[in-house]
């Protein structure tokens, strides 16, 4: 268990028992159950289980019906899990998952005095972030200001001794770290895009070289930067390259005489 918590990067999380049961060496914090519950959604057959409400099993061949003790599944709308708790030392918990529309939430209430006091929190901290928060599509928002600013700037590159001026470049989409994230309503009109590039290079240019970087900024705090790449080869002008440029400019100069 605390090999997997290592792989996971649960890092205030510490297992010394495999029923959780009270224990001073037994111990985690809202934000590793969070990480923990996301990854343990993406197992089918958990997802499953935590969002049954009422299931029936056979006990010496007689049918018994058993509950979901998460107060919310059924009553609070998106809630599609996860689990109670309770021990002497951690009082009654509540992780909950919730989904609406494109905002998919994790909730961790611990500590709480009464199942009336983990409902209400949980409910109050779910609502208010639906509320102040909607789903922004960094990736559409950083292709389209980079194709803007490549479109304004394609003639703005100087490339010594290049057979031509002209580079071709994109964004590395594979880059990107996420496409969608939750972001503060309050936020969206302060997100900012930087684009950190030279003009002049010397030639030759390899296909596929990194050549700038996109930042990509909320609030003045970068989120993340995706590396910029030119699509062509530029190769270097030869002795001949230079001979014949200086024919035709020797030539283009009698034609206009």
């Amino acid at each position: 268990m605390n090999k997997k918590s290592y792989e996971l990067n649960l890092s205030d999380t510490h297992y010394v028992t495999p029923h959780g049961l009270d224990s001073d060496e037994h111990f985690t914090t809202a934000l590793d159950l969070a990480r923990l519950t996301d990854y343990a959604l993406n197992n089918e057959t958990f997802a499953k289980i935590v969002k049954t409400k009422t299931y029936t099993i056979l006990i010496n061949n007689q049918p018994k019906s058993i509950s979901n003790t998460n107060e919310l599944l059924g009553n609070f709308e998106g809630i599609y899990g996860v689990k109670t708790g309770f021990t002497n030392g951690a009082n009654r918990c509540l992780v909950t998952s919730c989904k609406r529309d494109n905002l998919d939430y994790i909730c961790i209430v611990l500590g709480c005095d009464t199942k009336k006091d983990r409902t209400r929190d949980s409910i109050k901290l779910l609502d208010y972030s639906f509320k102040n928060f909607s789903v922004v599509d960094f990736k559409k928002i950083a292709t389209s200001r980079f194709d803007e600013w490549n479109e304004s700037h394609n003639n703005s590159f100087f490339i010594n001794k290049g057979k031509s001026q002209n580079l071709n470049l994109y964004l590395d989409e594979s880059d990107f770290p996420f496409e969608n994230i939750a972001l503060k309503n309050s936020e969206k009109d302060s997100i900012d895009i930087e684009i950190d590039f030279n003009f002049s290079f010397e030639a030759p240019i390899c296909e596929k070289t990194k050549i700038g970087n996109l930042h990509l900024y909320v609030n003045e705090k970068k989120y993340y930067s995706i590396d910029i790449f030119n699509k062509n080869e530029i190769t270097r002008k030869s002795i001949i390259d230079y001979i014949l440029h200086i024919l035709m400019n020797y030539c283009s100069f009698f034609d206009t005489l």
